[in-house]
Order: structure tokens, then sequence, then C-alpha cells
């Protein structure tokens, strides 16, 4: 459940949450101090009858295990195994309908065949699957680059209409992240954990897409402990 993302959403909308889980401490103290609500631990160690039944699922299983910023060993690495903890849960509990998030990377990981799996375990779980690659600047008017997949996914015996759901059409960005960056700022303020980000050298060095990437995943990965 992270912060409560998905919490903030739903409650928008006049869901209610009645449960959630995360295995991270800090994240079940801020959940719990903005929502009032105290999420499980670790998802491997609770029995999917003992959550109690809704209507709707929302997940953001693990993603390191297949963001172009980590290893990207897909369902080797354990973490990647635990959308099959999702899955049992959806068995058990059967929801009307299913949301899960990750990153875009997901449906392309090790040529397609994992998504494969994932859009085959829930079908044969008895959902319609739908899915789509969105950029946040692209559908909420929120100036970050920010590429996820998104899989919805209808019970066709409680959900009869589904057939009418439909991902939301694009808007035009009318914020840029100049809006909020004082044009005063000086050297100092792109200082970072214990190193500088030098934009010019970047720019330069950036000759296509994928040295993108490498950049990304090094600079994560030097930076983590200061995350």
């Amino acid at each position: 459940c992270g912060i409560g993302g998905f919490h903030q959403a739903m409650e928008s909308l006049g869901g209610k949450c009645v449960f959630a889980c995360d295995i991270d401490e800090d994240c079940r103290k801020t959940y719990k101090a903005n929502y009032g609500l105290e999420p499980a631990g670790d998802i491997t160690k609770i029995d999917a009858k003992d959550i109690p039944a809704h209507d709707v699922l929302c997940g953001g299983f693990p993603c390191q295990a297949f963001s172009i910023a980590g290893y990207r060993k897909g369902f080797e690495d354990t973490r990647g195994t635990l959308f099959f903890d999702v899955a049992e849960i959806i068995k058990r509990k059967h929801p009307k309908a299913v949301f899960l998030e990750n990153v875009k990377n997901l449906y392309t990981h090790d040529n397609g065949k994992t998504f494969a799996v994932i859009k085959a375990t829930l079908e044969e779980l008895g959902y319609v699957v739908y899915h789509k690659v969105m950029n946040s600047m692209e559908y909420a008017n929120v100036p970050q680059n920010r590429e996820r997949i998104f899989i919805v996914c209808f019970d066709p015996n409680q959900v009869k209409n589904h057939h009418q759901f439909s991902f939301p059409e694009r808007t035009e960005l009318t914020h840029t992240i100049h809006d909020c960056i004082d044009p005063e700022i000086n050297d100092k303020a792109l200082f970072y954990g214990a190193k500088f980000i030098h934009y010019e050298e970047l720019k330069r060095d950036m000759v296509s897409m994928d040295t993108i990437y490498q950049w990304r995943r090094q600079y994560v990965r030097e930076n983590k402990s200061n995350v």
C-alpha cells in the first residue's frame, strides 16, 4: 500500500478502505498518521481468509524486480513473486474489480513473458484484463514524467457492463516544472546527498534514450543510501 496513493484516490471517489498492507515500517507509520488505519505487515505471512471482504483490490506489488533502475530479475527476484500473493487474495476473496500498478518495464520484461504470466493468471481467476502504459503528465496535469503500467480487471459475472470501461483520454499539460522553480536559484540548490548533478555534462553525454536509462540506473544505485 506504500503511504496511501491508492487510498487517497479511492477515498476521494467515495470508497472506504478495509485493509492495507506494507512490509516497510515507516510506510505503515506514515499511512496510519495520514488515514488512521494501521496497515498489516509482511503479506507472505498473512492468511488471505483473514482479509475482510472487499469490492475492489488495489495493489502496487514491488516493482524493483522489473524496474529499469534495478537488476530486472523478474520472478527470479523474491519481490517479483509477491504478485502471486496478490493473486491468492484475489482467488480467495474474488472482488468485483482489481486495480494494479507497476513500472512500465513490467510489460516488456523478459520479452513480454512476465506480463503474459500475470495476465494469464488473472484471466484464469475469471477476470477480464485491460492494461495500458500511461504517463502522469499526460493525464493528471502534473509536471512529472512518470510512466507506469495500469492493469484494470473486472469479474464479468459481477460487473456486467465492464465492456464500457476505457482508460482516460490524454489532457494537455498546462504547467511545467518552471512554474515552481525559483528563477534566481543558485547552483547549491542542485546539491543532492553527497554529489552534485552536473547537468551540462549529463546533456552532452545523453546521445540516446538508452544512455538516459543507464545514467538513471547508475545514479539511483549510487545514491540509494541517501534516499
